[in-house]
């Protein structure tokens, strides 16, 4: 394995859900791997989860077939051995690590891992030729042989066969392997949160002088209550209206005994023109509050009633035969704008712009200094044409306007989400997600960031769950690197090495009042995004190893510190994404406190 020689681990769970906190692990297996390659050890075992297994019809396995198997508490200390010193390998890793540390937890242990490779991750940056990522069709593309898809031993051993052949293409490639760090986690990181409701009905406005509660109004609450604060707020909450942890412009009122004191709350609320009223009047406000809106619950599931949604359209490109169409164009050296700019172009003419090198790369462009680029020396043993800035061109346009999708040129038809070839769109481009078949429920979609790595500094990607004002409803709703996932479990944050992060969004599970979701990212310390360079941002609806359906470059940044990536949001019965690409020179703070989140500090 050369340069990437370690101790493996790789690692299958078999589990009867989706969710860590909540779900178990049914069967686990671990094959261990030296430096050389060579099979070391091997250990499975069925579980008995003391629940029900969930979708049998996924791993077959039954209550009766783990009726008489050890429980997880019985076999940790054997799995801890096997762990030990050893880099942990999975597909979709964050799921079996995140899995393991549960149940390691729940049997008052640690989980012994300190770093972990995800295949899936790896595979992303190597970009096979392949469909999709998912393991069965890289075992297939790599020639390794499959008997038993999700048992668990198999997968595993199919997993080492994908593992030697991805360690190859990335050595082949000069790829650094996305390695993740996986500090000790406490049993306190995994005691479940209770989710919380979101609020059935619109904000009306705020509190007019003498005037009635209205549902879906609102409020927040500062300093010491007569009531208790739980109390007070779930009768909120009972009445229909939002109780807030945070004051914003769209708080409707505050509810204070001491407005005179220098809270946050308080102080934002006299910024803000925040009606406040004290608790007296707020309990009494309580015994007549008015009818509100519902939010209109928006499906997106083919009706009678309405047209089928058309399918997205990829922007408009130079015809069939120029230079560009269909190519994927990495850029080497020159100073950030003029970088940026030849990546503008290379999508302009009906290119895609690559921010690593892959498989995947058909031409490389270097700009001032691009030939030192430690890349290069890979670059020309690969045999890939090196061009200059010449070969891009002017400036083409494309009559693309930002925020709308272009039609396809006359005669290329227009390319459906699931492709393999996704389509690529400018900054500002939107593309709809199709509808799911009838009586189906809408597909997870996972939004992934990358950029070059190494990078000076680190990047976090972060999202934001927003109702109709762009608030979030509570500030558990802001996902980010210390809570990554929402009480309801409906948005996630995972991470797949040092220069990938993705946010997996269940839009079936969405409540109606959520109407957008914002992915962003922000640089810790110093470095702005001038110096990370560009981001490449992809959609990909269904699984983590779905192919992805959309891809965007995003560079235009260049002091800010923060950088909203893509949204999702709603546009009537339809889903919408959204490559943003807008910076700020701010932190993540002052982000997060634009999106109503209670920042302290």
């Amino acid at each position: 394995m050369g340069g990437y020689a370690h101790d493996w681990a790789l690692v299958d769970v078999e589990t009867s859900g989706l969710v860590p906190r909540r779900d178990r692990v049914l069967s686990v297996a671990v094959v261990t791997v030296g430096p050389d390659g060579g099979r070391t050890g091997e250990f499975s075992t069925l579980l008995n989860p003391g629940c029900d297994p969930g979708p049998v019809d996924v791993h077959g396995l039954t209550t009766e077939r783990l009726l008489g198997a050890p429980t997880f508490d019985l076999v940790a200390e054997e799995l801890a051995a096997m762990l030990q010193g050893r880099v942990l390998v999975a597909h979709n890793a964050q799921f079996d690590y995140d899995f393991l540390a549960h149940e390691f937890a729940r049997a008052r242990r640690w989980l012994p891992v300190a770093r972990r490779l995800c295949t899936l991750a790896l595979s992303r940056q190597v970009d096979p030729p392949t469909e999709d990522l998912k393991l069965g069709t890289l075992a297939a593309h790599y020639g390794v042989p499959q008997r038993r898809a999700h048992d668990a031993l198999d997968d595993t051993r199919v997993l080492a066969g994908v593992l030697r052949a991805s360690l190859r293409e990335a050595e082949r490639l000069a790829l650094p392997l996305p390695l993740v760090t996986c500090p000790p986690r406490a049993e306190s990181q995994f005691t479940p949160k209770p989710p919380k409701t979101p609020c059935a009905y619109r904000n009306p406005g705020r509190l007019t002088p003498g005037g009635p509660l209205r549902q879906g109004m609102k409020i927040a609450v500062s300093g010491e209550t007569a009531l208790a604060r739980a109390e007070l707020t779930g009768r909120g909450v009972a009445a229909g209206l939002n109780m807030m942890t945070s004051v914003s412009r769209h708080t409707s009122a505050l509810v204070t005994n001491e407005p005179a004191s220098a809270s946050t709350k308080v102080r934002r609320a006299g910024a803000e023109g925040v009606p406040v009223i004290d608790e007296d009047t707020f309990l009494k406000l309580l015994g007549d509050v008015r009818p509100g809106t519902s939010h209109q619950a928006t499906s997106v599931t083919p009706s009678a009633s309405r047209p089928p949604v058309p399918a997205p359209r990829r922007p408009e490109r130079v015809a069939a035969g120029e230079p560009l169409a269909g190519q994927r164009v990495l850029v080497l050296g020159g100073p950030h704008a003029e970088a940026a700019a030849a990546r503008t172009r290379v999508v302009e003419r009906g290119g895609s712009a690559a921010v690593n090198l892959s498989r995947g790369v058909t031409a490389v462009v270097v700009l001032a200094g691009g030939e030192r680029d430690r890349r290069m020396r890979r670059v020309v043993e690969l045999g890939i044409p090196v061009r200059d800035a010449q070969w891009l061109g002017g400036s083409t346009d494309t009559g693309v306007t930002p925020g709308r999708t272009a039609a396809p040129p006359a005669g290329e038809p227009a390319t459906s989400v699931g492709s393999r070839a996704p389509l690529v769109l400018p900054r500002g481009g939107v593309v709809d997600l199709p509808a799911p078949p009838c009586g189906t429920p809408a597909p997870t979609c996972h939004v992934t960031a990358a950029w070059e790595q190494p990078v000076h500094g680190e990047v976090d990607v972060v999202a934001f769950v927003l109702d109709e004002d762009g608030q979030v409803a509570f500030d558990e709703d802001f996902v980010f690197y210390g809570a990554p996932e929402n009480p309801a479990g409906t948005v996630r944050l995972l991470t797949g090495g040092p220069a990938e992060q993705t946010v997996a969004v269940d839009l079936a599970s969405l409540p109606p009042s959520t109407h957008k979701v914002v992915v962003a990212a922000a640089v810790d310390g110093e470095p702005a995004f001038g110096d990370v360079g560009a981001v490449q941002v992809t959609l990909a609806p269904g699984g983590s190893a779905a192919a992805p359906s959309a891809r965007a470059t995003l560079d235009a940044a260049t002091s800010e510190r923060t950088l909203l990536l893509a949204e999702l949001y709603r546009r009537g019965p339809v889903w919408r994404f959204r490559a943003v690409g807008q910076g700020y020179d701010h932190g993540l703070a002052a982000l997060a406190r634009g999106y109503g989140v209670d920042v302290v500090g």
